[in-house]
Formats: structure tokens, sequence, C-alpha cells
């Protein structure tokens, strides 16, 4: 059993739409725990951060603009494979292309307008949790060789 942690945002077309807590239900009614959650108007540095792989790309500009348009929920979850677990929740990126019941099915407009977003791997998470918690607020424990976190505030 890998007990990992991952990022979550709920983007700002999902918040408009008061969609917080039926996707934060989701999460956890399928062995996500939230251990950590927060609102808020990310940055351009942060979207850079979590977004920049996609520098180039014709959508790139829709999506910086997009991201800092209003607030979002920046969502820490635990479980067992909490990553690749996170991500099938989600669904597909193109929200027409999404398995029904999926968060980006149900949710999501449009592929930038997808109502959430998840780290898509253990470095990702770590990048991106940092980024968004930074490390005062979230340390990185390997005593165990396994990505956990820790709060630095306990």
């Amino acid at each position: 059993m890998i007990v990992e942690r991952t990022l979550s945002i709920i983007k700002p077309d999902a918040v408009t739409n008061r969609h917080i807590g039926e996707i934060l239900a989701r999460f956890e009614k399928n062995g996500l725990s939230v251990v950590a959650l927060k609102m808020l108007t990310v940055s351009r540095q942060q979207i850079e951060q979590i977004y920049g792989i996609h520098e180039g790309r014709p959508y790139y500009p829709d999506l910086l603009q997009f991201m800092g348009s209003g607030p979002s929920v920046a969502v820490v979850l635990e479980g067992e494979n909490a990553i690749e677990k996170n991500r099938a929740i989600m669904g597909n990126t193109n929200p027409a292309l999404a398995a029904p019941g999926t968060i980006r099915a149900d949710f999501g407009t449009a592929t930038n307008r997808n109502a959430v977003h998840g780290s898509d791997g253990p470095r990702t998470a770590r990048v991106e949790i940092a980024s968004l918690f930074g490390f005062e607020e979230f340390q990185l424990s390997s005593a165990d060789g396994e990505q956990r976190y820790q709060s630095a505030r306990t």
C-alpha cells in the first residue's frame, strides 16, 4: 500500500459555479482525505510554476489568464495511490471526453475550464504543494522513503 499526498485545485469556474462542496465530497467518497485546504487567487508565479510545461502552446495565455481570474481552492489529498485515484476521479482533461460521473464530465465546460487540476506524479505533487502551501506549511518527510508531508505547524 502506497499512501501518498497530491494536490488538487478547484479552479475558478467551479468556485464561481458553487461546486466546491460536491467536488470535496467526491474526493472523500473515493477514499481520499483532505489534509489541507485553502482558498486563494493563484499568483502568476504560482500558475507558471504549475503550468509552465505548457508554455508555448496556443492555449497557454488563456490558461494563465483564467487561472488568475478569481479564487480557487487548493486541496492536499492523502490516501492510498492518491495521485492515480485523484486523476481517475477528475476524468479526462477534455470534459467532452471525460467518463460520465467524473468531476470534469459533470462540471467542466472546456479543456481549460475543466473544474479541477491534479498533480500528475510524485515530483509534481511535491512542487505544486510547496508552491501553493509553502515549505513553512508542509515539509517533505522521507525517513521511510515514501512520499509524505507533515505540517510544519504541528
